[in-house]
């Protein structure tokens, strides 16, 4: 049967479909705290505490926001992706151990770990064909099995 082969003929479909989906998701997700201002910045840096960084809560909310929604953008145009994805990766890494040291359980830290995770496989996976990066800086072509 043709549909199990592994050919993968859509693979960069896919990996455009995903990063199209999350990215929106990311930015509607990330935009309400970049646009809340140093208010917000605060309360989202605050998470910092946890690691024991007591220090620029302000700073590091607006550089978490900004993970959110700029990485949300940037992982939606496959520009500048491994470096969004990293950004996005510790980003939900933070929050999921926030969640997880306040007592919020499985289901308060579940979402920012699968998310981690996503991201981390997203760095090794790359964006895919049909990504601004593979347009300005081209792609390593590899023989798939």
């Amino acid at each position: 049967m043709d549909f199990f082969r592994n050919t993968y003929r859509y693979q960069d479909a896919g990996l455009l479909l995903l990063r199209i989906g999350i990215g929106i998701m990311f930015i509607l997700h990330g935009w309400p705290k970049i646009t809340g201002g140093p208010e917000m910045w605060a309360k989202v840096g605050g998470a910092m505490g946890t690691l024991g960084i007591t220090f620029g809560a302000t700073f590091w909310g607006f550089m978490a926001s900004f993970a959110e929604a700029g990485g949300g953008l940037l992982l939606l145009l496959g520009l500048f992706f491994r470096p969004a994805t990293l950004l996005m990766f510790f980003t939900m890494l933070v929050a999921s151990y926030m969640h997880y040291t306040s007592g919020d359980g499985f289901a308060g830290y579940s979402h920012a770990l699968e998310a981690a995770i996503l991201f981390i496989s997203l760095f090794f996976i790359g964006p895919g064909r049909y990504s601004l990066d593979n347009n300005f800086f081209g792609s390593r072509s590899f023989n798939r099995l």
